[in-house]
C-alpha cells in the first residue's frame, strides 16, 4: 500500500505499516522508507519539507516509541556493509545497519569482540549509537561511545559530517544518546576488543537481600570485567532485593577452535500469550524456583547465554501478550543510588507489578553527552506488563527517581511526561541549541521526541 496524500505525488514511495517498539505498544502507522544509501536519504530529505518528519529505525529493538513516526521511518537494514577492517588493531568500520550479530559472527573468529555490548545482539550500529547503549561492563568500560572512534552524519540540511572527540566535537557528543534526532547516521567506525576464546569464565554468587547485593558489588565488581544480577522484585521484608550476582571475564584460549562460537537453534514464541499467562501468581513462583536454582560457583558457558540470553527465544516478547509490555530503566546516582533502587523496589514489591525479568548493575563515571543516561552509580531496569493503571503507576516511580537525583533511559521511555524528562535531562536546552543548528527545518522528530517535548509541542 502507498501513501495517498497528493502532496507526495513527487515524494519516494513509501509503505504504511504498523510499527511498534520491543514493547509492543503503543503501535503506530507510519509511512516506512528502505533507503539503500546517502543519495536516497538526501532526496528523502529534499521531499520532506514542512509537511513531513522523518526518524531512523534499525531492528526495531527500543523498548517505547523512539523509532516510530507517522509521517515517515527510514529503515537502515538495508545499510549493512562492512566497509574496512585493520586485523592487527581490531578497528572497523561499517553502515549503521550492520548489528551486533553481523559483527560477531564476522569477527569473533579473527579474535575480536565488541567492547560494549547491549543485552541483544540485535542492535544495529546506528541505533547502538543513537541510544549510547551500555552493558554489563560498564562499571569498568563505560557506554558505547567509549569505543566509537568516529562515525559519518548526515545532516537534515543534507551536509556530510565526520563525528569525533576531535572533530564535530558537539556533534558527536549529541548524537551519542541524542535517539537518532541529529540526523541519519551512515557509517560507524570503532574499536573492538582482543579476545581469545568465545566463552566466559563466569562467578556466580545467590545473595538474600539487596544490602547483601550492594555489599558483594563494592567487594567484587572491581575484579571482573563483566558484572550483573538478577533480582527478585516481588520478595518483601527481609528478603527484599534478593538475586543472583553473575559476573564473568572472557576465558582464555589456545587458537582459533576456542574462538568459533557454538552453534545452537534458537526457539520461538510463535504467537501472543494470553493476558492470564502472566501475573503475580506465576511470576512469583518463577522467582522462587529460579532463585532457588541458581547457587553459587563457577563455571564456563559460551558467550551467548551470558551476554544475550533472551536471544535464544525469537519474539520473547510475545510472552506479554498483544497487550505489550514497559521495560523501565532508571539510573540513581551513587550517593542516594541504594535509597533509590529500594525505594523502587519496594512500591514494585507492594503493587505486584515487576516480572521475571528485573537487572540491576553499577554504573562507572565515563562521559556522555547532553541526552546521555549513564552516570556513576545503581540502574535497575525492570519489565511490567501493560495493564490499567500502569501510566500512572510508571509516573509515580518516575517521582522516586526524581527524587533521588536519578533519571529514565531513553531506549526504554514509553510513557514520560515531558516536564519530568525537561527535569531528569537538565542538558536538553544545550542539546536543542545543536539540533537546531543542524536542522533548522526541523526535519527529524519521533513519536518520543514529539511526546517529551525534544522537538515541536509536547
Amino acid at each position: 500500500m502507498t501513501p495517498t496524500d497528493p502532496q507526495l505525488d513527487a515524494a519516494p514511495r513509501a509503505d504504511l505499516q504498523p510499527l511498534a517498539g520491543w514493547g509492543v505498544q503503543p503501535r503506530v502507522d507510519c509511512a516506512v522508507y528502505r533507503p539503500s544509501g546517502a543519495a536516497a536519504i538526501r532526496e528523502l530529505i529534499e521531499h520532506a519539507g514542512a509537511q513531513r518528519t522523518l526518524i531512523s529505525r534499525g531492528l526495531g529493538r527500543s523498548y517505547g516509541d523512539p523509532a516510530t513516526n507517522a509521517q515517515g521511518v527510514v529503515l537502515h537494514t538495508a545499510m549493512d556493509r562492512f566497509l574496512a577492517f585493520d586485523d592487527t588493531t581490531g578497528v572497523v568500520t561499517a553502515e549503521a545497519g550492520v548489528s551486533f550479530a553481523d559483527l560477531i559472527e564476522a569477527l569473533l573468529p579473527r579474535g575480536w569482540f565488541p567492547a560494549v555490548t547491549p543485552g541483544t545482539k540485535f542492535v544495529t550500529l546506528g541505533g547502538a549509537v543513537a541510544a549510547d547503549v551500555h552493558g554489563k561492563n560498564h562499571h569498568r568500560d563505560g557506554s558505547f561511545n567509549t569505543c566509537v572512534l568516529s562515525f559519518d552524519l548526515l545532516t537534515p540540511t543534507g551536509e556530510h559530517l565526520t563525528c569525533s572527540r576531535d572533530e564535530n566535537t558537539d556533534v558527536f557528543w549529541a548524537t551519542l544518546g541524542g535517539m537518532g534526532l541529529t540526523g541519519f547516521i551512515l557509517a560507524v567506525t570503532l574499536q573492538m576488543l582482543k579476545v581469545m576464546s568465545a566463552r566466559i569464565d563466569v562467578q556466580t554468587a545467590r545473595v538474600g537481600s539487596l544490602d547483601a547485593m550492594l555489599e558483594h558489588f563494592a567487594k567484587t565488581d572491581d575484579d571482573h570485567r563483566y558484572s550483573v544480577s538478577w533480582i527478585d522484585c516481588l520478595a518483601r521484608g527481609a528478603k527484599l532485593g534478593r538475586g543472583v550476582v553473575m559476573q564473568g571475564t572472557h576465558a582464555p584460549g589456545n587458537g582459533e577452535s576456542d574462538l568459533r562460537p557454538a552453534r545452537r537453534r534458537a526457539k520461538t514464541v510463535p504467537f501472543h500469550f494470553p493476558k492470564q499467562a502472566l501475573n503475580a501468581l506465576s511470576v512469583k513462583a518463577f522467582n522462587t524456583t529460579y532463585y532457588a536454582k541458581h547457587g553459587s560457583g563457577r563455571h564456563t558457558e559460551g558467550f551467548g547465554p551470558f551476554f544475550y540470553p533472551l536471544d535464544a527465544v525469537h519474539h520473547w516478547n510475545r510472552v506479554y501478550g498483544r497487550r505489550g509490555f514497559v521495560q523501565y530503566q532508571p539510573v540513581f546516582p551513587e550517593q542516594d543510588g541504594a535509597a533509590g533502587v529500594r525505594a523502587v523496589i519496594e512500591k514494585l514489591s507492594a503493587a505486584k507489578r515487576s516480572s521475571f525479568l528485573a537487572v540491576l548493575k553499577r554504573m562507572g563515571g565515563q562521559p556522555v553527552g547532553p541526552l546521555g543516561f549513564p552516570m556513576a552509580g545503581l540502574t535497575l531496569a525492570v519489565d511490567m506488563p501493560r495493564g490499567p493503571g500502569l501510566r500512572d503507576f510508571l509516573h509515580e516511580l518516575d517521582a522516586i527517581v526524581l527524587d533521588h537525583g536519578g533519571r529514565v533511559y531513553l531506549a526504554k521511555d514509553a510513557e514520560m511526561t515531558a516536564d519530568t524528562f525537561a527535569a531528569m535531562y537538565p542538558r536538553l536546552n544545550e542539546f536543542q541549541q545543536i539540533r537546531r543548528r543542524l536542522d533548522p527545518a526541523g526535519v527529524m522528530a519521533s513519536t518520543q521526541a514529539r511526546r517529551l517535548g525534544i522537538v515541536g509541542a509536547p
